[in-house]
Formats: structure tokens, C-alpha cells, sequence
């Protein structure tokens, strides 16, 4: 009886091809052992059938960027964990191959606001972390916040031409009703505490608040808990 091998080792042996190039047919989904598809190249093998998909590629995974619905009251190196093949979102998985690479070496970009809920975003791609870092100072952030209080359309009005707290110049912001205890609000690069002093100014009492929107992409329904790619011709 033989002893097992690394699938990495079999596929060697199978089809002539490098070390290296059987780590990437594996990492990349290509290898089924017996019908069923195994990314770890270290997986023991003995017996099984291996086999190569069509289209199978000894190519690098591309990067991934991944939104994430995230729930207040969760930090983001939780929330990274949390990424799994089970909580991608069910109207996002045509025309995308899941893999267990995009999990691996994630950055955390613009994050959330401690107490915040949604949109976050998780990046491998050094060139969406450079783009953020360069953009976020005039970059649109929206939110949701339910609020508590009573406020004047004249007070939602001065938001958007500029107004001042305990003499302390308040960031511009669009603000209107989603409906009556729930406000829309627009701004460039919210920094901690300001959209709660936002609301102090408009005598509101901030319950809760979500993020809806990082500059030109948006959370879309996307429930709580589950996460999508963000593609690559979504644009910030």
C-alpha cells in the first residue's frame, strides 16, 4: 500500500509541470480530486482521482476587493475573519470562481467609525489601498442615521454651506430626511465623532448610523453578515 503524497507532488507526476506551476493550478481551483476541488497544495493524496479543469491556468491569483455588510459593534479584524465561502452573498456568486486565496492577506481600508454598521471594505490590491489613501480627503461618504429629535429644513440647509458648533467649523454635508427618524448624509471623509456633532448641531440624537456609500460604490442590498466582490468596474 502506498503512502500518501502532497496533491502538488501527484499533479507533478501527472502532468511534467514545475513545483511551482502545480501550486498555482491548485491555489487557483483548477484540481479536483475526485471530482471535488482542493486548494491546499499540501493536501495527502493516495489513491484518488486528480484531475485538471478545463481552462486551468499556472497563473497568480489576481487580487480581490471584498465589501462586507458589517454589523456595529464588530472591529474590523473580526470582521475580516468572518469572510467565508458560506456568507457571499447568494445575487453575487454568478460569473464568479470563490476561492480560498481572496481570503488571505486582506487590508482594511477606510474603516468604519467605532459603533458604525456597513459598508467596509477589505482589500488585497495595493493599488485600491494607494488610491484610497491618496482620494479619501475629497472622497463622498453616505450614511443612514436614525436619529431621535426634531430638527428645521433651515438648520439641514446651512449643513451644505458650511456652519459652526462651539466656534468649531462643522465639515459641509447634505443632509435630508429618508423618512422620520432616519437621515441621509453626505460628506467628504467623516472623521471619528463629526457626524454625531453633525447632529448635536441639528438637535438630533444619533441612535445608530450605517454607511451606505464610499464615493462611487455602494453597499446595495446587501444583508447584514454577507459580503460581495467589488468589481472591476466599480470605481471609487
Amino acid at each position: 500500500m502506498s503512502e500518501p503524497v502532497r496533491l502538488s507532488k501527484r499533479l507533478i507526476e501527472q502532468l511534467g509541470c514545475s513545483r511551482r506551476e502545480a501550486e498555482l493550478y491548485i491555489e487557483g481551483g483548477w484540481v479536483t480530486v475526485d471530482g471535488v476541488v482542493v486548494e491546499q497544495p499540501q493536501f495527502k493524496v493516495d489513491t484518488q482521482r486528480i484531475e485538471l479543469l478545463p481552462g486551468a491556468r499556472a497563473e497568480a491569483l489576481e487580487p480581490v476587493t471584498l465589501l462586507l455588510h458589517q454589523a456595529a459593534g464588530v472591529d474590523s479584524e473580526t470582521a475580516r475573519a468572518s469572510l467565508n465561502m458560506t456568507n457571499l452573498n447568494e445575487a453575487h456568486r454568478e460569473g464568479v470562481r470563490p476561492l480560498h486565496g481572496h481570503f488571505s492577506r486582506l487590508t482594511c481600508v477606510a474603516p468604519l467609525e467605532r459603533g458604525a454598521s456597513g459598508l467596509q471594505l477589505f482589500t488585497q490590491d495595493w493599488r485600491v489601498s494607494r488610491k484610497l489613501d491618496a482620494d479619501m480627503r475629497r472622497m463622498e461618504q453616505e450614511y443612514i442615521i436614525e436619529v431621535r429629535g426634531q430638527t428645521t429644513p433651515q438648520a439641514l440647509e446651512r449643513l451644505a454651506r458650511g456652519a459652526t458648533r462651539n466656534d468649531r467649523e462643522l465639515p459641509k454635508a447634505k443632509a435630508s430626511w429618508q423618512n422620520e427618524t432616519h437621515l441621509r448624509v453626505a460628506l467628504k471623509n467623516p472623521q471619528p465623532g463629526q457626524i454625531a456633532e453633525l447632529c448635536a448641531y441639528l438637535r438630533l440624537e444619533v441612535v445608530g448610523m450605517r454607511r451606505i456609500r464610499l464615493g462611487g460604490v455602494p453597499m446595495g442590498k446587501l444583508p447584514m453578515g454577507q459580503w460581495r466582490y467589488v468589481a472591476s468596474t466599480e470605481r471609487f
